[in-house]
């Protein structure tokens, strides 16, 4: 997760620089683009990026043979410079991400048949830039061509072979319509429920439930703040307030105990885990908001950590996030907790105020009459400020910080007396948040400002490192509740020693709090562990053999894969096969995919363009994905992007939309979830097990694993 954030030292130009961040709304860029090709000598300029419609386009012409390009001016200078995020190979017609000044990467493309080729570089609905390479003589296809006929369910019987899956005079259940067919010369022929768009969920009419596997997981992911608020007595802790405005990045009231009523809603819709936002208290003050400083942010979302110990009150109270867990864990709904060891929340006024940390300017006067205030995190911008304008009042060129907030040996900054910022994936700093120490074997003291926090829970640790306090801090809520996992945020830059720490002291803490709780555990299973692994793909990578994860988060489904199934429903079978090929053959290798994220784009906005037919045809080909699945809040249910002013990720963490599931349509949308999702739940086979396609016309397949068998059809690409 990643905020842009602006210190009165930013420049406009390193603003536009940061990952996710743009520092206009106007094009794109303002220098001339030239596509530049990689030779014995050097970088020679192959052609003129023309503007089209806020993209920067190119056709050329090549041959048989393997290239290497970035996108630049001719000056290669910073905010017109352009390479490969990653380094990997362009994929034809897959977008990846361009990195911007001073790239390290170049494009990387295969040529295997000599054409005209087009390059387009152009921003994604995130403000993120994108790469796509595309023939100019093919119409583009999301990189793989239809599986088999594309053909749209208008109503009618079904026909469909089911074996070897389910034997002759075998009887099958559609889960979906309730229907009930016996199979003869190894078909059926049902009906398809009106409103499943031609979809058959067939289970053999003898039922027996499967056990849980994370193989098989339905997670839901809820940003706590914006889900449902269950005691608005604790909407504005520690002097939170609303900004009167269009409240982007305020906190909306959402809470523990809100989820806790909601619990049963979640298990309807055949979840089996809930990742919530991470619940620990948050910076109690607000920093500026987007590239144009226009709106104030407070920590809603849980990246923003202030003390990893408490409870924040905005959340509620620990009875009630025992109570939420208990709750769960009676439903047979696990609990995956977002955590954060990369970074410490931003400083801010009303925290520098309250915890006495930090250095103010010298106006000759108190701070207070120089601000109009007596409370700063009580500050309002004036005429010609915005909400960056805080920053004016900071003094961050005093050593005085390393001494007085979190200190010198816990975190590395730019702001004076710290370690500074590297240049690598672990040793640099995100949107300039303080970066943990984590790789240091130095023992540590209590930072200085917890010292000075009466409510705090954290105690000094003798003979410990920064890891070994972080690591202590996120565990002990496993030891406390019985967190059941963890969503590890940023993993990417966080060295593996101390993620593999991290998942071995979480096995340990859940193991012995199943041991003091054997009435309120679910089952046995070990403690579970995802990560965010920036654009990370369905390949198995040393986070598993080195950092002992169990899963990670899937960035190819929503941009690639769910599209191409959208756009035709048998394109889902090389998804499918391909996920299954790779993770249900091994069993220390998972994935979770999704279709919307907080970090990215709705699925609703993106692909769906707001189209509730659209969204409810992603669902099956969504929801039957080998492997583990997140639904994102509001998935099921229609939920659209909110107001966002200069920084479009805001508006994925919407409101849940509560009111529209009185309306008709939505109320059919989240039914047709709700049905798949039990589906998915009952069954260990769908994400699970061993993927077979039976026929394309209509399109079905089958999974087992062991004994659970089942069948699925869609027929084509309805939507009523």
């Amino acid at each position: 997760m990643l905020q842009c954030f602006r210190t009165a030292a930013l420049t406009s130009a390193i603003l536009a620089a940061m990952v996710g961040c743009s520092s206009d709304d106007s094009s794109p860029l303002d220098n001339q683009l030239y596509l530049y090709h990689a030779t014995g000598e050097g970088w020679r300029a192959e052609t003129q990026m023309n503007e089209e419609d806020g993209a920067y386009v190119a056709k050329i012409q090549l041959s048989k043979g393997e290239y290497q390009f970035r996108v630049s001016d001719s000056s290669f200078s910073c905010g017109s410079d352009f390479g490969s995020s990653d380094g990997g190979t362009v994929s034809l017609n897959v977008p990846v991400s361009a990195a911007n000044c001073n790239a390290r990467h170049n494009f990387r493309f295969k040529v295997t048949a000599p054409a005209d080729y087009v390059i387009r570089l152009e921003k994604n609905v995130n403000d993120i830039f994108d790469l796509t390479i595309s023939r100019a003589d093919q119409p583009q296809s999301n990189g793989s061509a239809t599986a088999g006929p594309c053909t749209s369910y208008s109503g009618g019987p079904v026909t469909v072979s089911v074996a070897p899956t389910f034997r002759d005079g075998e009887v099958v259940t559609d889960y979906y319509s309730g229907q009930t067919a016996t199979v003869q010369g190894g078909k059926v022929t049902l009906t398809p429920a009106a409103e499943s768009g031609g979809i058959l969920l067939l289970e053999s009419a003898v039922h027996k439930p499967t056990a849980f596997s994370w193989d098989n997981a339905t997670v839901y992911f809820v940003m706590t703040d914006r889900f449902f608020n269950g005691n608005p007595a604790n909407d504005n802790s520690y002097g939170r307030s609303k900004d009167g405005q269009e409240e982007i990045a305020t906190f909306h009231g959402g809470d523990i105990k809100g989820l806790t009523q909601k619990l049963d809603y979640l298990e309807t819709l055949g979840v089996n885990a809930i990742w919530i936002t991470a619940p620990y208290e948050q910076i109690h003050g607000w920093t500026g908001g987007g590239v144009r400083g226009d709106f104030k942010h407070y920590g809603y979302h849980g990246y923003y950590v202030l003390d990893f110990t408490k409870i924040d009150q905005n959340m509620g109270t620990e009875a009630e996030f025992k109570a939420f867990v208990d709750g769960a864990h009676k439903r047979g709904i696990r609990v995956v907790m977002d955590v954060v060891m990369n970074h410490a929340g931003y400083a801010t006024l009303g925290d520098m105020q309250e915890f006495n940390f930090g250095a103010t300017q010298d106006f000759g006067k108190p701070l207070s009459e120089v601000m109009g205030v007596d409370k700063w995190t009580d500050w309002k911008p004036g005429a010609g400020e915005n909400w960056h304008s805080f920053n004016s009042f900071i003094d961050y060129g005093d050593a005085v910080w390393a001494e007085s907030w979190w200190g010198r040996q816990w975190i590395r900054t730019d702001i004076a007396g710290h370690q500074a910022p590297g240049r690598n994936d672990q040793t640099m700093v995100l949107a300039y948040l303080p970066d943990f120490i984590t790789e240091s074997t130095a023992y540590v003291d209590l930072p200085p400002f917890l010292k000075n926090k009466a409510d705090t829970n954290a105690r000094f640790i003798p003979n410990a490192t920064v890891r070994d306090y972080l690591v202590t801090w996120l565990t002990d809520w496993v030891r406390t509740y019985g967190i059941d996992g963890f969503r590890l945020d940023t993993a990417k830059h966080i060295e593996m020693e101390s993620i593999t720490a991290l998942k071995a002291a979480g096995e340990k803490a859940l193991a012995e709090w199943k041991a003091k709780n054997p009435q309120l555990k679910i089952d046995d299973a070990p403690f579970w562990m995802t990560a965010e692994v920036w654009g990370h793909d369905v390949t198995k990578t040393p986070y598993f053999t080195k950092g002992n994860l169990d899963s990670i988060i899937n960035f190819t489904y929503q941009v690639k894969d769910g599209p191409k199934a959208l756009q035709c429903i048998t394109n889902a079978e090389e998804t499918f096969s391909s996920y299954a090929a790779k993770v249900n053959s091994d069993p220390e290798f998972n994935v979770l995919s999704y279709i919307s994220s907080h970090d990215t784009s709705l699925f609703m906005e993106r692909s769906a363009k707001n189209d509730l037919t659209k969204q409810k045809q992603i669902a099956a080909p969504f929801l039957m994905l080998p492997g583990g699945v997140q639904i994102f809040y509001g998935d099921e249910s229609g939920r659209k992007m909110g107001p966002f002013g200069s920084d479009k990720m805001m508006g994925t963490r919407s409101d849940m939309n509560w009111a529209d599931l009185n309306k008709p349509e939505y109320a059919a949308l989240l039914a047709h979830w709700q049905k798949l999702g039990q589906f998915r739940n009952r069954h260990v086979a769908v994400g699970a097990g061993e993927h077979r396609q039976l026929s394309d016309a209509p399109y079905a397949f089958s999974r087992t694993k062991g004994d659970d068998r089942v069948v699925v059809v869609m027929a084509g690409n309805g939507g009523n």
